[in-house]
């Protein structure tokens, strides 16, 4: 199996931690990738990073944005520039373990899914371990709606499959929302309970602040899924259930 991977990286004012996301891109086992980090008009020196690497490793590709977009519509430009069979999604402050790539596009192509994700540990700031998250082993599009199972640094999907699939263009949850969108087509799927990265928590980091989220999961229910008003509260009711004991685990 050596299909090409194109990892999708927004990034803006990621100077600080850049460097270690990109290093464990070039730690993977499975090398047959290319990264695509699409700058969103960051105002720190963080392309001067990113250059500085791309230019000792030609599968590191930097997409500048000409004015400030948002994650949705810097990760959909990637997609777009993207040459690979598989899509997969890593933020420029999270890191991947060095066999993440590796197992999962052998899970992949052995179980013949199209869209796949995996558990991940939760880190600090400084890098400092601060549990697990563990996903379920199998997801379907009505239990996604009921909470977001899968973190935007595991997933990946397959192009042959799906054809390139599009993140909609909303202020936040927009990886929950294309996850909806891939489950709408292939109804449920499985991934790996493994740990295979490593997320990065902020103190002001939007999953920190839980009624904004929140708002922004009712927003994603109404205005992108177009659920009915009954709908939307049944499924909130169960997201706000299971928010309170998401990373209790």
């Amino acid at each position: 199996m050596n299909e090409l991977v194109s990892i999708i990286t927004p990034s803006y004012k990621s100077a600080k931690f850049i460097a270690q996301t990109i290093e464990s891109v070039m730690a993977q086992t499975y090398t047959h990738w290319e990264m695509i980090i699409v700058d969103d008009l960051s105002p720190d020196n963080s392309n001067e990073i990113i250059e500085k690497y791309s230019a000792k490793d030609s599968r590191i590709k930097l997409i500048r944005l000409e004015q400030n977009s948002g994650p949705a519509i810097a990760r959909n430009r990637a997609i777009k520039e993207a040459k690979g069979r598989y899509i997969a999604f890593l933020d420029a402050d999270d890191v991947w373990m060095p066999h993440k790539l590796e197992k999962q596009v052998v899970f992949m192509d052995e179980n013949d899914l199209a869209f796949t994700y995996s558990s991940y540990e939760l880190i600090d700031e400084e890098g400092k371990d601060l549990g697990v998250f563990t996903t379920k082993e199998r997801i379907s599009y009505s239990g996604m709606l009921k909470t977001c199972s899968v973190g935007c640094l595991t997933a990946i999907y397959d192009t042959d499959k799906l054809g390139k699939v599009y993140m909609p263009n909303i202020i936040k949850r927009q990886d929950y929302g294309l996850w909806l969108k891939i489950l709408k087509e292939i109804n449920t799927t499985k991934g790996i309970v493994a740990p295979l990265a490593r997320y990065r928590t902020h103190k002001h980091s939007i999953s920190s602040n839980k009624l904004k989220a929140a708002w922004y999961v009712w927003r994603l229910y109404r205005d992108v899924e177009k659920l009915s008003l009954l709908k939307s509260i049944y499924y909130f009711c169960h997201y706000a259930y299971n928010g309170v004991k998401k990373y209790k685990q």
